[in-house]
């Protein structure tokens, strides 16, 4: 799968997201309705046995997809586990430590919330790309980031930047052709997915 078809429609999620025992089922679901990558985002489980656990079942479920699977931030739980790829914030692990660790074996993501953070990261050669946002405000990451608006996205474009980009933060089917139309590749969703009441019809409307 090309990274631009991976990144197409994103969905991240965690305990935190769903209601309580509902993660695997909400993303088999969102599998079936054709999402094209899944990001293992857990902010509530606190047990690194029952994280790890957890993490491994929602892999499997996206193997059954055939839908690559990426884990938020823990970088030893994605190596110890095979998964697709990592993807990390700008205070988590130095890149340069992820890359090292991770080229080869996975892919790798970055968040950048500036058009410096941006340059920086098109100098990482190993870098598979950059998630950019928050671009409108959201209620699924307390530890948000200020909102870019989209002129960031248009920004990094003009500056030259080719990584791919996934656009995050607030990102509803309505808002969708905008994201697109300011050089985003895609656009990684939580609450529109979780929250939503057919799937089906809301990943659609995000193509």
């Amino acid at each position: 799968m090309m990274i631009s078809e991976m990144l197409d429609v994103y969905f991240i999620a965690g305990t935190q997201d769903v209601l309580a025992g509902e993660l695997l089922p909400v993303l088999e679901d969102a599998l079936k309705s054709g999402v094209t990558c899944f990001q293992f985002r857990e902010k509530k489980l606190t047990e690194p046995a029952k994280i790890e656990s957890l993490a491994k079942s929602c892999q499997e479920i996206c193997r059954k997809y055939q839908v690559p699977f990426f884990v938020n931030d823990d970088v030893k739980l994605a190596l110890k586990i095979g998964a697709d790829g990592v993807h990390v914030g700008q205070e988590d692990m130095a890149i340069s430590k992820v890359i090292a660790s991770c080229a080869g074996k996975m892919k790798i993501g970055l968040s950048v919330n500036t058009l410096e953070q941006a340059d920086e990261a098109a100098s990482c050669k190993a870098l598979d790309y950059i998630g950019v946002g928050p671009i409108f405000a959201t209620i699924s990451k307390a530890d948000a980031k200020p909102v870019t608006g989209l002129k960031l996205l248009q920004e990094i474009r003009d500056s030259g930047v080719t990584l791919p980009i996934v656009a995050i933060g607030g990102i509803t089917p309505e808002r969708a052709k905008w994201v697109r139309e300011s050089g985003a590749q895609g656009m990684a969703v939580i609450s529109a997915i979780t929250k939503s009441e057919n799937r089906r019809e809301t990943v659609a409307a995000f193509q």
